[in-house]
């Protein structure tokens, strides 16, 4: 297991400072990324955030290189977990195992490879919901507890789920609770032609791109604490709550489309989910406060997995962004007085 990243900042990070260096990872990682700003973006957010993020998409589109990316740039440990139906929780977390010590046999803990600062999960639904529900504790309690034993996970700590569509054979939906664990959850879009031809260009050629560190651990983890410190007007508070609220179709707020086609809405992570977010990109914006804006831009991600259809939504095709963007047309801002 490598050593523990240094989490004391040498010093206190100024909030101008905030937005030059995510928008210095943000080159470094496109440097190898083509393309896909808006993923690296959301991505990112969710690391500053101090939560976890949910890629959806066919294979092939660059996910375990972004997050490889991402750790070479911020110079932290990486592992990469391949879920399978036969993935058993152990070998997530880790173990105790037999061994010889002093002419004596003990019990040793073996770190599994969630013991890392960035992990992959790759095609998390691939596994059963037993093994799922096994970075649960990991991602909300950043420890793990194996034997009774607690072991404490190393900051910064984050965990970058993928997975692919439903529809396809062999995958398993991720329960709601883990679901809620994720701060956003992200589509991961086909690219463009011209994207296409750049890829070609770096991946089939002699020479290989690869990303240079421009930060540590120690800095993201300054960040993160910048960022819970970032003031939040009430009305804007009020709003996320507001949006919130809308999700459920038992609350005045829900428009005609939540009341017909949603069986439950967001539980109050969603809000806090908002508001964290809304905080990471108010910092990027270069400025210390947040903003309806901030709030409008990150409602997608941010609430699309936490929207449960009913029967007749899932018949009618209806897709959770309509339902968000319905909810984005409906709720009005509050006046400031």
């Amino acid at each position: 297991m490598e050593a523990p990243v240094d989490t004391e900042p040498t010093a206190r990070l100024a909030p101008e400072a905030f937005a030059e260096r995510a928008q210095v990872i943000e080159r470094e990682v496109g440097r190898v990324i083509v393309g896909q700003r808006e993923l690296v973006r959301q991505t990112l957010t969710g690391l500053l955030a101090n939560s976890h993020v949910l890629l959806e998409g066919v294979p092939g589109l660059g996910k375990t290189m972004l997050v490889r990316t991402i750790a070479d740039v911020i110079d932290c440990a990486f592992n990469r977990i391949q879920f399978t139906p036969d993935l058993m929780p152990a070998d997530i977390t880790g173990t105790n195992i037999l061994i010889e010590e002093g002419g004596q046999r003990v019990f040793r803990f073996q770190p599994g490879p969630i013991f890392a600062n960035l992990v992959l999960a790759d095609e998390i639904n691939r596994a059963t919901p037993k093994t799922q529900s096994s970075l649960l504790e990991a991602m909300q309690e950043h420890q793990v507890t194996v034997a009774r034993q607690r072991f404490k996970l190393d900051p910064p700590f984050f965990v970058l789920a993928t997975q692919n569509p439903l529809e396809m054979e062999g995958t398993y939906p991720l329960p709601e609770a883990q679901l809620d664990r994720f701060i956003f959850k992200v589509m991961v879009p086909f690219p463009s032609e011209e994207d296409l031809v750049a890829i070609m260009d770096r991946t089939t050629g002699s020479e290989s791109v690869s990303a240079s560190k421009v930060c540590t651990g120690a800095e993201i983890v300054e960040m993160q604490r910048l960022a819970r410190a970032v003031p939040i007007a009430a009305h804007v508070t009020a709003y996320a709550v507001s949006i919130l609220a809308a999700t459920h179709p038992d609350q005045p707020r829900a428009p005609g489309l939540v009341r017909e086609y949603v069986r439950y809405g967001g539980s109050p992570r969603g809000a806090q989910a908002l508001v964290a977010a809304g905080k990471i990109y108010a910092l990027l914006d270069g400025r210390f406060n947040v903003s309806i804006d901030d709030i409008r831009a990150v409602a997608m991600p941010a609430l699309r997995h936490r929207i449960i259809l009913n029967f007749e939504g899932e018949a009618e095709g209806i897709t959770t962004e309509a339902i968000v963007r319905s909810i984005l047309d409906a709720v009005s801002a509050p006046t400031v007085e």
